[in-house]
């Protein structure tokens, strides 16, 4: 009797030992949605989701840059990058040639919105919110950064649109915008709403154009040197309008219209005060109402398809504000004779069902004709190349 009531036993063990492997097997699938995140899975580098054109292929260059912003290539190949709530700088290494950064290495930190970088002889610039500072030789300094220098401290200190970015042009200048304090209203058109060139070896700056609210992302053109900017337009005139803008500086003086218009001619109901729209520089081309355009790039890289090249990469952050949110991607316009030819999605995949896993900042073609990508939201840098 023993013997029988011990198989009994046994089998009845058996039994609920596979009810319960199947118990959890079916509440394991059930909940296969929340367990995700903490499932190791090849793809959670953070590309999922994200889309290209065919032939492209975009992947993680780092993963651990909180807050990353403004970029700008050293002579040696370190890719600088600059923040802004969380105060940091940032340098990324790739010294085995993996396409993917080694590491995180922390510059600077404790400095206010230093959103903009640009490198010059081997120095790196940084720009706070009213200062501009030099790092001497950062690229050979990476593990023991020098202390900086103030280059000039001569710049508003309102935070608001109070972060810049930063590039050298063909004429050896640095030029350092300034937004407008407000959403809408009638600054200082020597100190706001302008775009600056400074002159970092006297620290002496002048205005090269008015009318500008709030510029994140310039680039000069690589054949004829002009100077284009991505411009942010004003909020609360409705949902789809004013749009942002890319604008064409081809020499200095020009006034781009803020407040007093917006677009190519649309009259704020503020400021106007019946102000011909036709007597500003009209954008080249108007992009999406509140998509918040930042970072842009001319590509001069040969890696990507013909069409590509010597068009310009517009990096949106996002709305804010909107009810149905715009932007959160990545946009190319061609360049065809010397004007836009196109206004395209490249990448995209950042908004999904109204929700922004990601929201671009800036662009920054590598050496090898490839594309970075700086997303502030996740804290990463994203690499887009073509395989063909």
């Amino acid at each position: 009797m023993a013997r029988s009531g011990t198989g009994t036993l046994g089998r009845a063990l058996k039994v609920t030992a596979l009810l319960l492997i199947i118990a959890l097997a079916v509440t394991l699938w059930l909940f296969r949605g929340y367990l995700t995140p903490f499932i190791p899975h090849p793809a959670r580098a953070g590309v999922e989701g994200l889309s290209v054109p065919p032939g492209f292929d975009i992947e993680v260059y780092a993963a651990d840059v909180p807050g990353a912003r403004s970029l700008a290539l050293g002579p040696g190949g370190t890719v600088f990058v600059g923040s802004r709530g969380e105060g940091r700088v940032y340098a990324l290494t790739d010294a085995d040639g993996d396409h993917r950064a080694e590491g995180v290495i922390t510059l600077a930190e404790g400095l206010r919105m230093p959103n903009g970088v640009a490198v010059k002889d081997g120095d790196l610039y940084v720009a706070e919110v009213s200062r501009v500072l030099r790092f001497r030789d950062m690229e050979s300094s990476l593990d023991s950064p020098p202390a900086p220098q103030v280059v000039t401290a001569g710049y508003p200190e309102d935070a608001h649109h109070g972060w810049k970015f930063i590039a050298f042009g063909p004429d050896g200048m640095l030029y350092v915008p300034v937004g407008a304090p407000c959403n809408v209203c009638e600054p200082d058109p020597e100190r706001y709403a302008v775009i600056t060139r400074l002159d970092v070896a006297k620290g002496s700056h002048e205005v090269f154009a008015r009318g500008v609210r709030n510029t994140v992302g310039f680039d000069w053109h690589p054949e004829t040197g002009a100077l284009w900017f991505t411009d942010n337009g004003r909020d609360w005139m409705g949902p789809d309008a004013p749009p942002d803008e890319l604008n064409r500086a081809q020499d200095p003086g020009r006034h781009f219209g803020f407040p007093y218009c917006h677009g190519a001619a649309i009259p704020d109901p503020e400021f106007n005060q019946g102000r011909d729209c036709t007597g500003f520089t009209p954008p080249q081309l108007a992009l999406g109402a509140h998509v918040a355009a930042l970072g842009m790039r001319f590509y001069t890289g040969n890696q990507f398809p013909e069409r590509f090249r010597g068009g310009i990469f517009i990096a949106e952050h996002g709305s804010w504000n909107r009810k149905v949110p715009v932007g959160y991607r990545v946009m190319f316009v061609a360049i065809k004779d010397g004007e836009p030819a196109s206004y395209e999605v490249f990448a995209e995949g950042w908004l999904k069902d109204n929700l922004a896993s990601g929201r671009p900042v800036d662009l920054l073609v590598l050496t090898d004709g490839s594309l970075l990508v700086s997303d502030d939201k996740a804290g990463r840098i994203y690499r887009i190349s073509y395989g063909g």
